[in-house]
């Protein structure tokens, strides 16, 4: 029913990865092929192209569905509909930034500080050119193919580059003026194609398998029993999304409990949840959290 396009390069390995704990696991022959298949009546096929060319093509309608950011979005400022943001880039789940820094001594404060005529590398032409009109600068915008730190200032003034901890720049002696962009990696649709009922439909199920995959990181569920008079104890201790749920057990005057709860923390929550009066605690993972 649905061709998708996935990112190739930087983000891949952290897509297979969310494709896989979503029960859409992407086979394919190696890791240089760049075509490939999902064993999902859903999908009837898959290709990987890098996330610059995704937008357009899925625009074209070479495509109904395909993953890639909001900067390459922008960038060529493609007509295409988001089906969802997805909370995860190549390293963490924040965002990444495409930004404009400068060498750290260098006096301006903005990016209208700069004088006309400013050198700015970048692999992001239009954006820039976009930001520095509106600055009322006339930059010269010098296209990058990578490596777009290392070409300051023996080579231009400035860059207009994409940052996720920021750790590069610093490095590289560089500081940050501006942001043009904050962006997120997006499940990006054809218009024509969610327009249909039945490929929208499609759209939506993937969505929710893959956001659920995302809700479930860093989380896992944990199972006590607990004595009756020691239940408000352990609740008082026990986080939740919501609400712990309790349950009488068949014998006794014990109550069964299940919360999902961060994984983070909870090396100090389990001893705490035991002092509290719990037993038999049990700790699991979770694949998926559809709310």
């Amino acid at each position: 029913m649905l061709s998708l396009v996935l990112p190739k390069g930087s983000l891949e390995k952290a897509t297979l990865e969310l494709f896989d704990a979503a029960d859409l696991a992407v086979r394919r022959g190696s890791e240089r092929d760049y075509r490939a298949s999902v064993d999902d009546p859903r999908i009837d096929s898959v290709m990987f192209l890098r996330p610059q060319e995704i937008p357009r093509y899925v625009e074209q309608g070479l495509f109904d569905l395909g993953i890639t950011g909001r900067d390459w979005v922008a960038e060529t400022d493609s007509d295409v509909a988001t089906v969802c943001e997805l909370e995860y880039s190549k390293a963490t789940a924040n965002p990444v930034r495409v930004i404009l820094a400068v060498p750290k001594e260098h006096p301006a404060q903005t990016g209208a500080d700069l004088p006309d005529g400013v050198r700015v590398s970048t692999e992001y032409p239009e954006l820039t050119r976009r930001y520095f009109d509106a600055a009322g600068v006339k930059a010269v915008i010098v296209p990058s193919y990578g490596a777009t730190e290392a070409k300051v200032p023996d080579i231009v003034d400035a860059i207009v580059d994409v940052t996720e901890t920021g750790s590069s720049l610093r490095a590289h002696g560089l500081r940050i003026l501006d942001t043009l962009l904050t962006s997120r990696t997006e499940l990006v649709a054809n218009a024509s194609s969610y327009a249909d009922p039945d490929k929208r439909a499609a759209m939506a199920d993937i969505a929710l398998l893959l956001q659920g995959a995302i809700r479930a990181r860093g989380q896992v569920l944990l199972k006590l029993n607990v004595g009756a008079d020691q239940l408000d104890a352990v609740l008082g201790v026990l986080p939740a999304m919501t609400s712990p749920t309790v349950t009488q057990l068949a014998a006794g005057e014990m109550r069964a409990v299940e919360s999902v709860v961060s994984k983070r923390g909870v090396n100090t929550l389990i001893p705490a949840l035991k002092a509290a009066g719990a037993r038999d605690i049990l700790e699991l993972p979770i694949a998926k959290i559809v709310e």
